[in-house]
């Protein structure tokens, strides 16, 4: 009986020794670490909202940051010729894929490599990098931020803030692909409204002071802003610069409202950064970029900034006010 019992012991014993033993095999095996380039338009402190979006979408399908996915973050800081030197250096850092925002990010990143998968978060004419939004076929795929009619939704809203919108300047960097198609759009919209849509070319920074002057001058009396690298990187200063010549003025995204614009129309950002977590997720699970549909946007916002309205001298109407997402007071 004893020498029974000694011998359970002894098994249960090496049972535990050889489960030990395989715990520390695995924990000494390297898992895979997947180095994911992040190409911006702005800094990774401007951009928080999204970045908190992609990064908690991760995490719920598993992912621990340092454990087994690092983050290599460039930003262009609102400059379109930052962008090839940057996905050079993504390159050379070996990235296992590449995240990125903007038609010109994305050219910059197609002239580079047709090899390293690219999942896009936000471009605003995917057409110019795909061959077709249901069978991409090459590197690319993610979301496009483009919908048809979205610029003619915002000048109705603006005239519905500002009744005697009449001449609205649009700033507009005609060097992006993307917005030199979306032009039309505008024009066509404008017509239909009864509003003169003149627009001012912006490139870079130095251009955005003379842009608003030159609206002055022009006897624009409201402003429609583009989404582009330049004026997400300069935001705060159209901001400050509608507000200092009293432009009534509609935004394509959130962060010019909460920087202090009247309102802003368009897509839900964090939105658009947390589905693209959902294709990273797939190309590490072993996707093809090219199998993967090219989405559009499915969740808008409009934001209000009832203080700015106030100093105005503008008084929101109660239906537009109740329609609104989110009202800043």
């Amino acid at each position: 009986m004893a020498s029974h019992i000694g011998r359970r012991k002894l098994l249960a014993t090496l049972g535990g020794a050889a489960a030990t033993w395989q715990f520390a095999a695995r924990a000494q095996q390297p898992s895979k670490v997947w180095r994911i380039g992040m190409l911006e338009t702005i800094s990774s402190a401007q951009n928080a909202p999204q970045l908190d979006a992609f990064r908690q979408r991760l995490q719920q399908l598993g992912y621990v940051e340092g454990i087994n996915f690092v983050i290599e973050y460039r930003s262009a800081e609102g400059r379109g010729d930052r962008f090839p030197p940057l996905v050079a250096e993504l390159i050379q850092r070996n990235v296992d894929l590449l995240v990125l925002r903007g038609t010109p990010a994305a050219i910059a990143v197609k002239n580079a490599t047709s090899t390293i998968p690219v999942v896009m978060t936000a471009v605003g004419d995917p057409l110019l990098l795909v061959a077709s939004l249901s069978r991409p076929g090459g590197n690319f795929t993610g979301l496009s931020s483009f919908v048809v009619d979205l610029e003619a939704k915002r000048l109705e809203l603006l005239k519905e803030i500002y009744p005697q919108a009449a001449r609205v300047a649009a700033l507009r960097n005609m060097g992006n692909p993307a917005v030199q198609n979306n032009w039309k759009e505008v024009e066509i919209a404008a017509q239909l409204l009864g509003i003169r849509a003149q627009f001012f070319d912006v490139r870079k920074t130095e251009d955005i002071s003379l842009a608003f002057e030159n609206a002055i001058k022009n006897h624009c009396n409201a402003l429609l802003a583009d989404q582009d690298a330049l004026t997400q990187a300069n935001k705060e200063l159209i901001v400050s610069l509608a507000a200092k010549h009293r432009l009534p003025a509609i935004y394509a995204a959130r962060d010019y409202a909460a920087a202090g614009g009247l309102m802003s129309f368009g897509v839900d950002y964090p939105d658009l950064y947390r589905r693209a977590a959902t294709y990273v997720d797939k190309i590490v699970k072993g996707a093809k970029p090219a199998d993967l549909p090219v989405e559009q946007p499915t969740k808008f916002e409009l934001v209000i900034n009832q203080k700015t309205a106030k100093a105005l001298g503008l008084t929101v109407p109660p239906m537009l006010l109740a329609r609104a997402d989110e009202v800043i007071e």
